[in-house]
């Protein structure tokens, strides 16, 4: 059967970049939108230019130039978003709209999975302001894809390990403590932790399978489904030593977040929905939605106690 052609933009991005390499390590004709908007930024440039060594495409196009994303779109069958879509980088989910008409004129594409990747924007309508703009941007993406009649999957991948397992859940860590770490009230509410490159390889899976068509593709790892406190445990057994730990109450949370600037607010806002509320974990995967792990148990994911070892 031959391989679908892809087209990735956002390719130089944090998760854009595992999406081209999953995609050029399964043989799939892989194409890159170079826009002239990274300007000056050499190492995106780079990027691109050690994609195109691996035998990626770079195609030139823009969101300022409707024509050029026409054609852009033309030369593939699938189309994966991965701009950004957090506030402490930039915040660029709507230009995607731009992208579905652009879509919609080419005619030719077979399925769209558009930037979302981390909490189903679908069942965050509660979502605490001024964090909720996230979700209420990617379902506006989300209406127009399926008013114009794409194709498409959608992608929950839940927590980036890279975020969360690297700081034991804290909010502005990336590395585990090594003396003491804040829990979240008890620590008990359980999470989905992913690592990054796992979550290029099951996209990368499911843009052929009729399976994931016109679904949201949820991505659970079973033995990542951990809570803040497991996941502290883990990291104290492979350190050799018991953290001291404190708790942060709901409420004190909650006051925490009114001293922050906005971007801050909205970050502090979705650990709040993880961590307090549950939003990972307090459903159940109805009939529009498929679990990856389920889907394609070949893939020997990476598991939390694996991805902490790299932190000893």
């Amino acid at each position: 059967m031959e391989k679908s052609r892809v087209l990735v933009v956002g390719g130089t991005g944090y998760i854009g970049r595992r999406i081209v390499n999953a995609s050029l390590a399964s043989d799939h004709p892989t194409y890159i939108l170079q826009r002239p908007e990274i300007g000056l930024d050499i190492d995106k440039l780079q990027i691109l230019l050690s994609f195109k060594k691996q035998g990626a495409h770079l195609v030139e196009g823009s969101f300022s130039d409707h024509k050029s994303l026409v054609e852009a779109v033309k030369l593939v069958d699938v189309v994966i978003s991965a701009i950004s879509g957090v506030h402490f980088r930039s915040h660029q989910i709507l230009l995607q709209l731009k992208l579905v008409k652009a879509m919609k004129e080419a005619g030719n594409v077979n399925r769209f999975l558009p930037s979302e990747f981390g909490i189903d924007p679908a069942r965050m309508a509660h979502a605490l302001e001024p964090g909720r703009v996230t979700f209420d941007d990617k379902m506006v993406v989300r209406k127009a894809i399926e008013e114009a009649g794409i194709l498409h999957t959608y992608v929950s991948a839940n927590c980036f390990a890279g975020y969360f397992v690297g700081g034991l859940c804290e909010p502005g860590r990336i590395t585990p403590a090594r003396n003491k770490v804040c829990m979240f009230g008890d620590g008990a509410i359980k999470a989905v932790f992913v690592d990054e490159e796992d979550i290029g390889t099951y996209i990368i899976k499911a843009i052929d399978d009729p399976r994931t068509l016109n679904k949201t593709l949820y991505i659970r790892p079973p033995e990542n489904i951990l809570s803040q406190r497991e996941l502290v445990e883990i990291w104290e057994s492979l350190l050799g030593k018991v953290l001291q730990k404190s708790q942060l109450s709901e409420q004190d949370f909650l006051d925490s977040m009114r001293d922050v600037d906005i971007v801050q607010q909205i970050g502090l806002g979705h650990y709040y929905q993880v961590f307090y509320e549950g939003c990972l974990t307090n459903f159940e995967i109805g009939g529009q939605g498929v679990e990856a792990s389920q889907l394609y148990p070949e893939v020997n994911y990476t598991r939390v106690r694996d991805y902490l070892k790299q932190y000893l």
